[in-house]
């Protein structure tokens, strides 16, 4: 697990690097994660030339009162779904006004399985300028573990959003 945060620590730094030399503001709407992400950027010296905010949407009532998740996508496809992190990141895209969003939901243990989202299962949505999509990852471990395991992809996903220029 050290070698995770150490990983993070470095990653943070470079997600601020590679925003601040293109210009690029971000933000983060955080369910399993609970604000870890942002903690992770906002460690860096220089993380306010870039980063705007973060949202932790623990709840379902949050998503929707404050990003604006539909309450028809939690009700179709649950709050752990491609679906609802794309969304996520598409309103905190708006809430925060950035360039750059990227939103995590998914299920760190060790209960709240849900029929074919075993622990472990976790989605990232992203909204960079105008493209927005999500994708689903599957993390094995404990809790802690599991939302390492996150906050480090998130970072690189928005490293190599801002890198290969998807906008």
């Amino acid at each position: 697990m050290a070698d995770n945060l150490d990983l993070i620590s470095s990653r943070a730094g470079e997600l601020v690097s590679v925003a601040a030399l293109e210009g690029i503001t971000v933000g983060f709407a955080e369910s399993l994660t609970g604000g870890l992400i942002s903690s992770s950027v906002v460690a860096v010296p220089g993380a306010s030339a870039v980063l705007k905010g973060s949202i932790v949407s623990y709840t379902n009532e949050v998503k929707e009162n404050v990003l604006g998740v539909s309450p028809d996508i939690i009700s179709a496809h649950t709050e752990v779904s491609a679906e609802c992190a794309k969304a996520m990141a598409e309103g905190a895209k708006s809430v925060l006004g950035v360039d750059l969003a990227v939103s995590v939901t998914g299920i760190a243990g060790p209960t709240g399985e849900l029929p074919g989202k075993p622990v472990g299962t976790v989605y990232m949505g992203y909204c960079f300028r105008d493209i927005s999509g999500a994708l689903r990852l599957n993390f094995e471990g404990d809790r802690d573990t599991i939302r390492t395991c996150t906050v480090l992809e998130a970072l690189n996903q928005a490293i190599s959003l801002i890198k290969e220029g998807k906008a």
